[in-house]
């Protein structure tokens, strides 16, 4: 067995290579994959070539590892994308036919702690955030980031003709994660706020506009901004990201009774074990409380 382990850390599986080399390969596996994934991964991906200073077809187990060994500056988190970055990147080229042996099924990623329970904010402190916003479109982005629990590239790319109204009140319709759509029915608060700022606003134009774009959708990026000014406002110490609203959203909504069924469908979560983590960061109640120490 440490001969065959051996040979496959020394000796590439290579089949053959797309024209364009490692960049058309590239191109292939990322089309589809939302923006900021795509950011990320072409970092991670990049990092690795310089690495290994070789093309992905000819990369063996050895090289993987010693990548691996390299990442000690990175956070355990950032260790753990970067590696499975690299893993799914040469599971494509598997399937793609360009290679026979997937070296990296044998590269085990760092595990990595749970710290879920440390982003998600108490309630008083997500609606100081909301009412202390000054700029109604701003207010507007980080109220809707907690109610609908948007991802943050869901927000950006809303449209108003993605925003119906529905009786008195009204609901969005977002295009998510892995390709999956689903309606969201908004509070009256909410609803409110985006009936003002629309306007005029045709269907197809953004509901959250850049001025920076010239009018385009609002960047990510911007949306960091606005939530980390948000907290600067607020008096937090903590770095926060407009993912622990999503957070909070899941974590408030079950403290209050809403059925977890209910809260997966809301957030688009692909298993309702992904929702039950929830449950998990802030359980109600601890066998911890029946001891006498």
């Amino acid at each position: 067995m440490d001969d065959v382990l051996t040979t496959v850390s020394q000796v590439p599986a290579v089949v053959g290579t797309p024209a364009g080399g490692d960049t058309e390969l590239i191109a292939l596996w990322l089309h589809g994959l939302a923006s900021h994934t795509q950011r990320a991964y072409t970092h991670d991906v990049a990092r690795f070539l310089a690495f290994v200073a070789r093309p992905l077809i000819q990369v063996k187990l050895s090289d993987l590892q010693a990548f691996a060994d390299s990442l000690v500056d990175l956070q355990p988190g950032s260790q753990a994308r970067a590696l499975a970055a690299i893993k799914s990147l040469l599971t494509f080229a598997q399937k793609a036919g360009l290679l026979q042996l997937n070296v990296g099924l044998l590269l085990e990623l760092p595990r990595v702690k749970d710290s879920l329970a440390e982003r998600i904010m108490p309630q008083d402190i997500v609606l100081q955030l909301i009412h202390a916003e000054p700029k109604p479109r701003n207010a507007a982005i980080l109220r809707l980031l907690y109610v609908a629990g948007l991802r943050v590239s869901e927000l950006c790319d809303l449209c108003w003709r993605d925003v119906q109204p529905v009786a008195e009140l009204g609901q969005i319709t977002v295009f998510g994660k892995g390709g999956k759509t689903r309606a969201i029915r908004l509070t009256a608060t909410i609803w409110q706020a985006l009936e003002k700022l629309r306007g005029s606003a045709a269907a197809d134009e953004p509901v959250f506009r850049s001025k920076a774009k010239g009018g385009g959708h609002l960047d990510p990026s911007q949306v960091y901004r606005i939530v980390c000014a948000a907290a600067k406002r607020a008096g937090l110490a903590d770095k926060i990201s407009p993912h622990w609203f999503r957070h909070a959203h899941a974590s408030h909504s079950l403290d209050a009774g809403c059925p977890i069924h209910l809260v997966q469908a809301t957030l688009g979560h692909a298993s309702v074990s992904t929702t039950g983590r929830y449950l998990h960061a802030r359980p109600t109640d601890s066998s911890s409380r029946f001891l006498p120490a």
